[in-house]
């Protein structure tokens, strides 16, 4: 994977990521996830296991080779405040989307303009969000329920992604919305109809941001990855109802954590008196 120019708005990453003696290599994450899930599964000792993701194909070497890969664990002593990233700009917009069964997940994806998210000066535009249950990335060693990717793609064609991760509690808003076409979703995709992206609660301004990867093959590097730091609340139905609408049943679909290999973590918290977080 060439080292590809870096452009203005990711240049505070690379001085941090220097200053910590890490060769900052951010490739134009163009890759999509990989849409078939027969190659790969999420259990380990069939062969197709995340720890064998690198040799099944040679386009997903990333899994096994990557120093930038994703889901990282969370680990206070670890993070940097760091204020200067700014507040998470988002404008969604209300448009069409369908929802897919790609058998490791089940997927919302917008088939028109439906808004976007500005980090440092780049936007990203909307295309899809996805589930994990239960969650990739862990927070001082502990895994939550539940765990949202919302997908965005730049004009460049670099990936965004938010996270968001659930415990076991009220049910969540976007999915009350979406669970009676979950629940039935197959082999075919299901209109929706329009459905607004704005559904979906952040429940904070603070976050994690660090460079990571794709949590699935090809394991393309160089995501810019935003995980809100509060944790958020989703039923037990919405999390059965998602993991049994996929082929695996009731298997989880998470890929374990992956090593940091001296990356920066950043949490943003707001300058603001001690304002709502």
């Amino acid at each position: 994977m060439g080292i590809l120019s870096i452009r203005s708005s990711f240049c505070f990453f690379a001085l941090v990521f220097v200053a910590h003696g890490l060769l900052l290599t951010l490739s134009t994450a163009s890759e999509s996830e990989v849409g078939d899930e027969t190659p790969f599964t999420y259990i380990e000792g069939t062969g197709k296991g995340p720890k064998e993701w690198g040799q099944i194909d040679p386009h997903w070497r990333a899994c096994s080779t990557g120093k930038l890969q994703s889901p990282i664990d969370l680990l206070d002593e670890r993070v940097q405040v760091f204020p200067n990233l700014g507040k998470l700009k988002r404008d969604y917009k209300p448009a069409p989307a369908i929802v897919r069964n790609r058998g490791h997940d089940i997927t919302v994806m917008w088939k028109g303009y439906a808004g976007q998210i500005n980090i440092n000066g780049t936007y990203y535009k909307l295309l899809q969000c996805h589930w994990h249950s239960p969650s990739e990335h862990t927070f001082n060693g502990s895994k939550y329920d539940l765990e949202l990717h919302v997908v965005h793609l730049s004009s460049h064609g670099e990936i965004a992604v938010i996270g968001i991760v659930y415990k076991y509690g009220r049910p969540d808003p976007f999915l009350t919305k979406l669970l009676e076409h979950i629940k039935v979703v197959r082999k075919e995709d299901r209109d929706l109809g329009v459905i607004n992206p704005g559904i979906i609660k952040f429940g904070s301004r603070k976050y994690f941001r660090y460079i990571g990867s794709l949590t699935v093959p090809p394991c393309t590097e160089g995501v810019v990855w935003t995980i809100i730091r509060k944790v958020r609340t989703v039923s037990r139905e919405q999390v059965e109802a998602l993991r049994e609408a996929v082929h695996d049943g009731y298997e989880a679909n998470a890929r374990p954590t992956q090593r940091l290999d001296r990356r920066a973590v950043w949490l943003y918290t707001p300058r603001d008196n001690g304002g709502a977080a």
